[in-house]
């Protein structure tokens, strides 16, 4: 028996070493160059901010492919590059786009200095804890022999009714802890509601198809909506979260759309595809969400000025 996020952590690991995650989903990075692009001017102002540091760290958690960074490069080709990815398989197609990239499996192996972090969908794939409201309180859920169980929880948590869920991701808050208390800047994109709730969100993705969670553990895609209002509660100097259409949008995404569109007119209509999915309420643009990480003596940063 172990801990359902015990048992999603072992799961993604697995999956994420062994298997092509874009087989289940398309992400904003490969949906269009345009939003790495938007992120590497990002960055490139924010560091402009900080005082255009010349040690400065620009660095990736969760990269995927390497496409992202690989288009951000492409509006701050200077930058000092460093990559979060435990898995040799996804770090192997990330060398080929990103070359002269340092990798790293953690936050703690990143070298000493300003840092400016991006991560796009890794919030998500980091495992929750999971809690359901019984009649004598809250009880812990547990994964055994490919089913749920549950033991009596003593842990502080709202009196929701009977049979409510509650998702706590330790490891979320913990990530931006470790960033907040070295001074980092990190812009994160995800998706989840603004303010907490109760129920369950975690989700099993395997050949593109819906899945049991607990069944083939290491074969899908586990995630999980991200509670930006319990980072934003436990770690100090969150600006956002704010809606992605809201935030690309400001940032110059139709500008620069229309831009390539006009550059590569064979093109043009994938990137008016593209940009209307990212943007498009009933697409990513309401259920994603943009929130950043800055240290106290910054000022808003760009695309958090509402």
């Amino acid at each position: 028996m172990e801990r359902f996020d015990h048992f999603m952590a072992r799961a993604n690991a697995a999956y994420y070493a062994a298997q092509d995650p874009f087989k289940n989903f398309t992400t904003a990075p490969e949906l269009t160059q345009v939003f790495g692009e938007i992120l590497g001017a990002w960055a490139k102002t924010v560091w402009q901010m900080m005082g255009a540091p010349e040690n400065v760290i620009l660095a990736e958690a969760g990269p995927g492919r390497g496409t992202l960074m690989a288009d951000a490069l492409r509006l701050w080709p200077r930058a000092q590059v460093h990559l979060l990815e435990t898995s040799p398989r996804l770090r192997a197609e990330q060398a080929a786009r990103v070359p002269n990239a340092v990798w790293h499996e953690s936050l703690d192996t990143l070298p000493d200095g300003p840092l400016i972090l991006l991560a796009n969908e890794f919030l998500d794939a980091l495992p929750v804890r999971q809690f359901v409201r019984r009649e004598t309180g809250w009880h812990e859920l547990y994964v055994e022999d490919g089913a749920y169980t549950e033991l009596p929880a003593d842990i502080g948590l709202p009196d929701d009714p009977v049979g409510s869920v509650r998702e706590i991701n330790e490891a979320a808050v913990e990530f931006c802890r470790k960033l907040a208390a070295r001074g980092a800047v990190a812009l994160f994109f995800d998706y989840g509601p603004m303010q907490s709730a109760p129920g369950s969100s975690v989700q099993a993705i395997r050949d593109g198809a819906y899945a049991d969670p607990l069944q083939c553990p290491g074969q899908a895609d586990l995630t999980a909506h991200v509670d930006f209002a319990a980072i934003a509660a436990c770690v100090e100097n969150v600006q956002g979260p704010v809606k992605q259409n809201a935030f690309l949008t400001g940032l110059g995404l139709f500008q620069r759309s229309d831009f390539l569109a006009r550059k590569y007119p064979g093109k043009a209509r994938d990137f008016a595809l593209a940009a209307e999915r990212l943007t498009a309420p009933e697409a990513m643009g309401s259920l994603f969400k943009a929130m950043a990480l800055c240290p106290k003596h910054l000022p808003r940063l760009p695309g958090f000025e509402i």
